[in-house]
C-alpha cells in the first residue's frame, strides 16, 4: 500500500479489525520509509461497476467507474449538521453498493443510484432527504422545495 505522506510503496500492517457493520476490514498501517501511520479499509467487491450518466441537453451518455467515496461524500454533505452518524452513512452506502453489485448489470444508470440514496435517506433523516433531493431533482425555485417538503411531511402523517 502506497504511503499517502511520502509515496513509498512498502507499509506494514500494525492492526486489523472489522468495522462495526462487518462490511470492511480496518487496517492501521505504518510506512517503512517515513514511519507515518495511516488507515486503510478493505471491502468486498463483487464486480466492477460503471455509472452511466446522461448529459444535460444531449442524447450522449457518459460512463465513469463507480466511486464509493463519492457516494459517501454526497450523503455526508446532505446529512451535514444533522443527527446522522458516519457509521449510519457507511451502513447505508454499503447497503446501496451491495444492491448495485447484485443487480447483475455492470452498468448502472446514475438515476438508479439516486433513487436508492433517496430511499435510504428517507428512513434516516427527513432534512438530509430533502437536501439530497434538492440537488438530485434539480430544484430551481423555492416553490420546488415547498412542494417536495409538503409531500414529505404529508407522507409522515399517513
Amino acid at each position: 500500500m502506497r504511503c499517502p505522506f511520502c509515496g513509498n510503496e512498502d507499509s506494514q500492517v500494525k492492526d486489523s479489525r472489522p468495522t462495526e457493520d462487518g462490511a470492511a476490514i480496518r487496517r492501521r498501517r505504518q510506512c517503512e520509509a517515513c514511519a507515518a501511520r495511516f488507515t486503510t479499509f478493505e471491502r468486498i467487491q463483487l464486480r466492477d461497476l460503471t455509472v452511466v450518466k446522461s448529459q444535460a441537453n444531449s442524447s450522449e451518455l457518459r460512463r465513469e467507474p463507480f466511486e464509493r467515496d463519492k457516494l459517501v461524500r454526497s450523503v455526508t454533505l446532505a446529512a451535514r449538521k444533522r443527527p446522522v452518524t458516519s457509521a449510519q452513512i457507511e451502513r447505508m452506502v454499503s447497503g446501496i453498493q451491495r444492491q448495485l453489485e447484485t443487480l447483475g448489470d455492470a452498468e448502472i444508470p446514475s438515476q438508479r443510484i439516486g433513487e436508492l440514496v433517496m430511499e435510504g435517506l428517507k428512513g434516516l433523516d427527513s432534512v438530509a432527504y430533502i437536501r439530497f433531493a434538492s440537488v438530485y431533482k434539480d430544484f430551481r425555485e423555492a416553490k420546488d422545495f415547498e412542494e417536495f417538503a409538503g409531500n414529505v411531511s404529508d407522507a409522515g402523517k399517513a
